[in-house]
């Protein structure tokens, strides 16, 4: 069978599997906020629109003006981009052709899927589950000689695990004694009460590449928009592969007025911690074991390893869409990933569940 290689593709995943799609879905193989975009005013709305009869700046240089003072960095040091997904591209086309990296796994596929694109050689730190999905530090030093770059995502995904920042302090300075590009794609970093970001290390660290979606936090996936933090030099490499234009006006000014909105990042931290202790509890009663996530999407898995294809097959017919784990490495299909909805929305799910293990 051949699965779609992300989430948010439902009708893609019940094609793949030849089952009918019922009429009423939910989607928890999309990991965006389920409080949804911070509300904007028609005033807002209308000031907006009317960027769509010009071109867009192809510096986007007030948003990262605004990405900078947030970050107290530099506007050099802040480069945008048409999603997360594109910087990857960018990165790795304009640094790292035809190099050695090392990518922290299971993760996010468009790192190896775009380093073997540029004909790179891939080598994998695999995480285990006996080790709470976390880090050997040494292990992982040990594995950084000879290689061009380390991708690490944090928290990462698919596990909702986030690693402490001594750890990746520790780390950015084995890879700079290496020669090593360090990036870390903080994607899902703000759902995290107590995540921190290593932006803070970005001019000590001149190997220092930090990732930043948009999409996610501020449910914006259909417009796309992400940015980079990193060195000046760096940035104004990677720089000079991206497309003109890349960034449209309604994405620009979109991220400029959400990123004033520090009331939604608040709120939707306090929800997720909140709404993942509740919707975990019941999981556990039914005997399932979750990753120890700290944001909104979690793997879950049977308490006996086993392929998840039935429930898979379950959740399908009763309108839940999960993310498949076929494609990760080392998950083999043992475990599906779910995301944090709304309140309404967990527990039609929590019900789905209660009915699969009631005929098991």
């Amino acid at each position: 069978m051949t699965l779609p290689s992300h989430g948010s593709n439902p009708s893609r995943l019940f094609l793949s599997l030849g089952l009918p799609q019922p009429e009423h879905i939910i989607d928890f193989s999309v990991n965006l906020n389920p409080i949804g975009p911070p509300n904007l005013s028609p005033h807002s709305w209308g000031e907006i629109q009317k960027h769509i009869i010009d071109y867009p700046d192809p510096e986007c240089y007030e948003l990262r003006r605004i990405i900078s003072n947030q970050e107290n960095l530099s506007v050099s040091n802040v480069l945008v981009g048409n999603g997360a997904a594109e910087l990857i591209h960018l990165i790795i086309q304009s640094l790292l052709r035809e190099k050695d990296v090392l990518v922290v796994e299971p993760t996010f596929s468009e790192y190896k899927k775009v380093s073997l694109l540029h004909s790179c050689q891939v080598h994998s730190y695999v995480l285990r589950e006996d080790d709470g999905w976390n880090i050997n530090r040494d292990e992982l030093v040990l594995r950084l000689k000879g290689k061009a770059a380390l991708f690490l995502c944090n928290p990462n995904n698919p596990t909702g695990v986030a690693y402490n920042r001594d750890l990746l302090y520790s780390l950015a300075k084995e890879a700079k004694k290496e020669g090593v590009l360090f990036i870390i794609d903080e994607a899902f970093f703000d759902f995290s009460i107590h995540t921190a970001s290593m932006s803070q290390f970005i001019m000590d660290f001149p190997n220092l590449l930090i990732l930043r979606s948009m999409t996610k936090m501020y449910s914006m996936a259909g417009v796309r928009l992400g940015y980079l933090l990193g060195d000046e030099k760096l940035i104004g490499k990677i720089n000079e592969h991206q497309v003109t234009w890349s960034v449209n006006s309604i994405a620009q000014n979109l991220g400029i007025h959400f990123l004033q909105d520090g009331h939604h990042v608040l709120n939707t931290k306090r929800f997720i911690a909140k709404e993942w202790k509740r919707v975990s509890q019941t999981i556990e009663d039914l005997r399932f074991i979750t990753s120890k996530s700290c944001v909104n999407f979690y793997l879950l898995r049977e308490n006996q390893k086993q392929d998840l294809q039935d429930l898979i097959h379950f959740l399908l017919k009763h309108g839940i869409v999960p993310r498949h784990t076929y494609n990760f490495t080392s998950l083999k299909g043992e475990y599906i990933r779910l995301a944090i909805k709304t309140e309404q929305e967990n527990d039609e799910l929590l019900s789905v569940l209660q009915k699969w293990r009631a005929q098991c």
